[in-house]
């Protein structure tokens, strides 16, 4: 009789280790599985990966096509061919990308930490997984949880010396999004350039070539179907030119950094890292040096590229933030080092449910929850009444297509950019057979302390970005003749119905 054969300890360990951070992260979402689709989700990620399920369309026909690559669509489009199409295999299918991730961070921790005293990479985990931009991002339909997992194990292969395996890993990462051309094009250069290398080393450069054939065959695609290189020029100009601007630049970078040094507690981190680079060797080694150029590189990249400065585009790189914090721990007392990662923890749990006192995207924690209720509760209400609606993305998005979640039956949506009174007077051009009978008007910013009211702020996103203030339900209903019938509050986000007076 054959014996069996079983799986190396190490793989078994691995399947484990994945396993409970699966289940850790499923239960921890458990309320949140069926939660409709939020903003981007709504506007892009799903109607792309439907037309590929449905109708087998790479390129979206049902959503503005640009450059983002299909490969999290395709993952989307797979899962529902065996499960079918719902929200809850969909939230399960990317927390199963972001359970990867998670591994592979909790892998690159190890590695980096060799030489540390004591755990810190159960401590990075633990960091990583109470961070409120990983928590919040791990369940939605997005691309930055599946490039943050492909580039922290490209990373991870990479000082690994798999240089192999990780310039496939990267073919993938630039299948999933364009901007992780970046992490190829490093490791490239660092085999090419660094000295002490052998040719064999540095002719292994050349495997990292992959990744560009696998994105240029996406963009000829893209320009054959679309006859634009990144799908449409309003998406080139709004996220390839107009970031270059040095103000905006400028702006982006120093958000960049604010988050990932001071915001949500990791100023605590942040001085246990100045407090340790002199006292650590470890910390100044070339694995050290390598994820310092790399976290560089992504920061640079996506500070430069893309209009809407979101902090979900630094996942990516937060492992490595949280790594090294839990590293620089080391150098503290015992006493010390556990009342500070107590300290960070705290401020990291506190982040996913304490909104920051000024504008941010509220996928940035738990905020996109009330605001993703706040929908429901106004589409419910809708669907009580008869006529037609106006309201602007994504709640226009949310009651047209009953595939996101909201509503049972699409509904007749005249759609607006905003809330300005532009858009307002155009409402009342519109002739009465076309004319809303109702509107939607909800909180599209965050701004608990009237920093968008302050007149320099004002003048600088006005001159910058283009900014608008938009108008409050109240003076909306006032210019178009109608009544605030009702209104939903959370956690400081509104929406209110005006309905037309008779």
């Amino acid at each position: 009789m054959q014996p069996v054969r079983r799986p190396p300890v190490r793989l078994r360990s691995y399947f484990l280790t994945f396993g409970l951070i699966a289940l850790f992260l499923v239960l921890a979402h458990g309320p949140l599985l069926n939660l409709p689709f939020y903003w981007d989700e709504a506007g892009q990620f799903i109607p792309a990966a439907l037309d590929l399920f449905r109708a087998g369309s790479w390129i979206p026909f049902s959503t503005t096509p640009n450059v983002h690559p299909p490969g999290v669509m395709a993952w989307l489009a797979a899962w529902w061919s065996i499960f079918g199409y719902s929200i809850v295999v969909t939230r399960i299918a990317m927390l199963a990308i972001a359970a990867v991730g998670a591994l592979a961070t909790f892998l690159l921790a190890i590695e980096l930490s060799r030489g540390a005293t004591g755990t810190p990479a159960f401590a990075a985990l633990a960091l990583l997984c109470l961070s409120p931009l990983f928590f919040a991002q791990s369940m939605l339909a997005q691309l930055d949880m599946p490039a943050m997992c492909f580039s922290i194990l490209a990373l991870l292969f990479f000082l690994q010396n798999r240089f192999r395996a990780s310039a496939l890993v990267c073919a993938a990462l630039v299948l999933v999004k364009e901007t992780g051309i970046v992490a190829p094009a490093l490791f490239g250069c660092l085999l090419l350039f660094e000295r002490g290398r052998s040719f064999r080393q540095r002719r292994q450069a050349l495997w990292f070539l992959i990744p560009l054939p696998a994105l240029l065959l996406w963009l000829f695609a893209l320009r054959h179907a679309t006859g634009h290189w990144f799908g449409n020029p309003e998406f080139t100009s709004y996220n390839l030119w107009e970031p270059l601007h040095p103000g905006r630049f400028l702006v982006a970078l120093a958000r960049r950094f604010y988050y990932l040094f001071i915001g949500s507690g990791h100023f605590i981190g942040t001085i246990a890292l100045l407090w340790a680079l002199p006292r650590m060797p470890l910390l100044r080694d070339r694995p050290w040096r390598i994820a310092g150029l790399f976290v560089l590189a992504n920061v640079l990249v996506v500070s430069a590229l893309g209009g809407a400065v979101l902090e979900r585009y630094l996942l990516p790189v937060l492992p490595i933030i949280y790594i090294a914090f839990a590293v620089s721990l080391q150098a503290l007392l015992p006493r010390t080092r556990a009342l500070t990662m107590a300290a960070l923890a705290a401020c990291l749990i506190a982040a996913n449910f304490v909104n920051p006192p000024y504008p941010f995207p509220f996928e940035n924690n738990l905020a996109f929850v009330s605001f993703v209720e706040l929908q429901e509760n106004a589409a419910a209400a809708i669907e009580l009444h008869k006529g037609l609606v106006a309201t602007a993305f994504p709640m226009a998005d949310a009651l047209r297509d009953p595939d996101l979640g909201f509503v049972d039956t699409p509904r007749n949506v005249v759609s607006m950019a905003d809330f300005t009174a532009p858009e307002i007077e155009k409402l009342k051009t519109l002739s009465p057979d076309v004319a809303p009978d109702m509107m939607i008007v909800f909180t599209r910013a965050w701004d608990p302390f009237g920093l968008l009211a302050n007149p320099a702020v004002r003048r600088f996103l006005t001159r910058e970005y283009g900014y608008r203030p938009e108008l409050s339900p109240d003076a909306i209903a006032q210019m178009l003749s109608m009544t605030v019938t009702r209104r939903w509050t959370r956690r400081g986000l509104s929406f209110a119905l005006l309905v037309r007076e008779q």
